[in-house]
């Protein structure tokens, strides 16, 4: 089975900008469409970005669209989160996965066993 790592999660003030990254055991991550999804307290995971396995192109919930970017780097199989102008609302822990649709708005996570994600806290 595939471990996903997330990394990069941390406490930030509102405003402020952290770029959050994923890799895996094996090589995967350049093989398929990718996706961050976030699971905040007392709420289901949702996606709130997906690219394509060639990095050229990328879907974003409404949620973030404008303040993050998602990235890949197929040569060292991972893909980023950057964030900026983070929220109070974005506070949740972070995960990445592959997807079977970076462009469905509700794409099917490929593996079933999901890394510990990155925690991040946004507060004053």
């Amino acid at each position: 089975q595939v471990q996903l790592v997330e990394s990069g999660g941390d406490l930030v003030h509102p405003g402020g900008s952290l770029r959050l990254s994923c890799a895996a055991s094996r090589t995967i991550i350049s093989i398929y469409d990718m996706g961050w999804y976030r699971q905040a307290p007392g709420k289901q995971r949702e996606l709130v970005a997906s690219i394509n396995r060639l990095g050229t192109d990328t879907n974003y919930a409404d949620s973030v669209k404008g303040r993050f970017t998602i990235s890949r780097d197929n040569a060292k199989d991972t893909v980023d989160l950057q964030m900026n102008s983070l929220k109070p609302e974005d506070t949740a822990v972070y995960y990445c996965n592959a997807v079977n649709n970076y462009a469905h708005p509700s794409p099917r996570p490929l593996y079933s066993e999901w890394g510990r994600g990155t925690r991040v806290t946004v507060s004053s």
